[in-house]
């Protein structure tokens, strides 16, 4: 049987074009999108200003959900939450709900997999298998959301806080999903995040940083870094071959110069491999002049790799050795690191029962 499509696929104009035809005044639609993105209504019986006739002629052709969660992790210190979701066509993806003292940031997926295959990293071990749809990246929020509704100290309704676009894929090799999403949750009558609370990370895909930057959307950009040189990046970040520093470097100067915002470079920081002092120096040299920001982390291992985080103290030395040659650079908190819900640790990966909770 043919899947239903999801409600969250269609565009609020896609959705006044679809009632239209259907005979129904353009109003219809607004109610529709209001009982979604700020109502957070999973059924369409909870939409109960909508005739009962349009809500049957609603669920004959649309859901109002295509993902359905099939494990739930919890971390030993009860703030970061990971749900595997299976997408109407049987694939799964991971979403990772972090809670920053009362800031409740989702981390979205936006491929099945991924075809970078950064050397550290969980997710390109499967390869990658298909883009999430806009829809399906909505729909990983509008989860977390519905379960969030109504938290202290955050927004009313919808309980999130911040996005970021830092889960399993590259985000701009699915540019235009990404970007549809966005303003799907951008929007001032429905979910209305404010773009500057959303996030996209890129391992360095330069004509999408450039896209960004050319159309002038005020979300933040974090960029994976980690080596100072084409030659170790070649062997940690691949695409680095197709796109090496020099280039990457020029488009994130490019975008800071266009938007007047910093980016946020991410050094995930290797035992061995990139944390010594001459590679801070290195990373020192590369930066001198750029607007940006250094977020350094010990690396998050991942069971099947041979990479481990970098011990305390030498951590702490490669930030220091990075302040003190004028680099703005900060040691990140990790989140979900225990439930393998890090950063690089994401995968499509079933679980056996419903709720796991670490202890």
């Amino acid at each position: 049987m043919e899947q239903k499509r999801a409600l969250p696929e269609l565009s609020k104009e896609e959705l006044e074009e679809l009632l239209a035809t259907w005979g129904q005044p353009r109003y219809r639609a607004d109610q529709i999108w209001r009982w979604l993105y700020v109502s957070l209504a999973s059924d369409l019986d909870d939409m109960r200003n909508l005739p009962a006739a349009l809500r049957r002629q609603l669920g004959g052709q649309l859901a109002v959900t295509s993902v359905a969660p099939v494990s739930t992790l919890h971390s030993v210190d009860g703030r970061t939450e990971k749900v595997l979701l299976q997408l109407a066509d049987g694939q799964t993806v991971e979403t990772v709900l972090m809670d920053y003292d009362g800031r409740r940031t989702v981390c979205v997926s936006s491929q099945v997999g991924c075809a970078v295959r950064c050397a550290f990293c969980a997710t390109g071990l499967g390869g990658w298998m298909r883009d999430l749809s806009a829809g399906e990246i909505v729909e990983q929020v509008l989860y977390y959301a519905r379960l969030c509704r109504g938290g202290s100290g955050t927004a009313p309704g919808q309980g999130i806080s911040n996005i970021v676009y830092m889960g399993m894929g590259e985000p701009f090799l699915n540019y235009d999903a990404v970007r549809r999403s966005i303003a799907v949750l951008n929007d001032p009558e429905g979910f209305n995040l404010g773009a500057r609370r959303v996030t996209i990370s890129t391992a360095g895909i330069v004509p999408g940083i450039e896209r960004l930057a050319e159309e002038g959307l005020p979300v933040g950009l974090a960029v994976s870094l980690h080596a100072p040189s084409d030659e170790l990046r070649d062997r940690l970040v691949p695409i680095n071959r197709k796109y090496p520093l020099g280039q990457l470097i020029a488009a994130c100067r490019g975008y800071t110069e266009v938007t007047r915002r910093r980016v946020t470079l991410e050094y995930a920081l290797i035992d061995g491999v990139n944390d010594s002092p001459a590679e801070a120096d290195a990373l020192a040299r590369l930066l001198r002049g750029q607007l940006c920001h250094v977020n350094l982390i010990p690396v998050n291992p991942v069971p099947e790799l041979p990479y481990r985080p970098s011990p305390h103290e030498r951590v702490v030395a490669f930030e220091n050795r990075l302040r003190e040659r004028g680099v703005n650079a900060t040691l990140r908190v990790s989140r979900g690191a225990d439930i393998q819900a890090g950063c690089g640790q994401l995968r499509s990966a079933p679980r056996e029962c419903e709720t796991i909770v670490n202890t």
